[in-house]
């Protein structure tokens, strides 16, 4: 028998994204999964349009595929973060748990963030679907028919996997590997997408430090042992410190080679000056001081004021342009302060 997956997809004013990544996801092959989408308060229509989408409204034009209209239409089931918080009857009103035809769709009132946005569906799904595993898909991407498949298949292998990631290529260049796989430099506090021919084995499943969260299979135990996602993370390094949570729980982390999806990449955050600077520098002073040794620490800390930071200046005065290098540059010094006195 399949076991159930819950697949959650968080969504703050990218419809046009989240809409081509529903349509791959209703396309793959894996037969028992329901779909999540937690809006985070958006003002751009996209709930409106998510719905046209689901009622076969609006047709998706992908490189990736050939839109469906037989899989329409897509029964949605809408619950507000208020209802979740007080209803008691959730469980009761999903007739048919696991349904490739059902969308359920949470609106939040506020921008919680990745972090809380998406502890939110996996508290929905652990509480109401009964599921398995959860996976986290950020909405900028595309999936391949199967990637669902392999990666259950290699999580079903062995009882000590906790965590799984696929190979993850880039949008624009489908050829290319965006990430296979993450390794942690724990002296220097930099957190590197592997490619593929880094790894020792081809094809096969590797032991890995920890997996993009844009594509991050769980096993549902595992957020009742070790718990959700930090939400004082907001953005960035969030999965990072999760996983490195799991590894000390002693669940192994595994990159799937065969599992194949598409990355656009920055979709949501890249709409915010600074957002990326400050939330990516703060959290990872936040990581290092939880999670490393004082000597690491000490290390990270050398290389950081002594090397990084005069690279990440360089780059705000080469590639940004003028009128955002002073935001940007206040947006970096703010993450170091609340890094270090936080």
């Amino acid at each position: 028998m399949n076991p159930k997956v819950a697949i959650i997809i968080l969504n703050w004013n990218g419809w046009e994204d989240t809409i081509e990544c529903l349509e791959s996801v209703f396309q793959i092959t894996y037969p028992l999964y329901e779909v999540i989408i937690v809006d985070n308060g958006s003002k751009d229509d996209s709930i409106q349009k998510i719905k046209n989408y689901a009622e076969g409204k609006i047709k998706i034009k992908s490189r990736f595929f050939h839109y469906l209209p037989e899989n329409k239409p897509i029964y949605v089931r809408e619950y507000s973060k208020d209802e979740l918080d007080t209803s008691i009857s959730i469980k009761e009103n999903i007739k048919n748990p696991v349904s490739r035809k059902n969308l359920i769709l949470i609106k939040n009132d506020d921008n919680y963030g990745f972090a809380e946005g998406n502890n939110i569906g996996i508290k929905f799904a652990l509480n109401n679907l009964n599921s398995d595993y959860i996976l986290l898909l950020n909405n900028d991407t595309v999936v391949d028919p199967y990637f669902l498949n392999e990666l259950i298949n290699v999580a079903e292998s062995d009882l000590q996997i906790g965590v799984l990631g696929p190979t993850i290529y880039e949008y624009k260049n489908p050829q290319e590997i965006q990430s296979a796989g993450v390794k942690i430099h724990w002296n220097k506090g930099e957190v590197i997408n592997l490619t593929q021919q880094e790894s020792k084995y081809l094809d096969e499943p590797e032991n890995i430090d920890c997996v993009m969260g844009c594509a991050l299979l769980a096993k549902s135990e595992l957020f009742n042992k070790i718990g959700y996602l930090n939400k004082d993370y907001f953005a960035y390094l969030e999965e990072t410190e999760w996983c490195v949570r799991a590894h000390k729980a002693l669940y192994r982390i595994v990159y799937v080679p065969k599992g194949k999806i598409w990355h656009k990449g920055g979709a949501t955050s890249n709409k915010i000056t600074g957002f990326t600077l400050f939330h990516y520098t703060r959290n990872k002073f936040w990581f290092m001081k939880k999670h490393s040794s004082k000597q690491q620490y000490f290390s990270f800390l050398t290389y950081f004021f002594g090397f990084r930071a005069w690279m990440v200046i360089g780059g705000i005065l080469y590639r940004q342009k003028s009128k955002e290098i002073l935001p940007s540059f206040i947006s970096f010094l703010k993450g170091i302060r609340d890094g270090v006195l936080t």
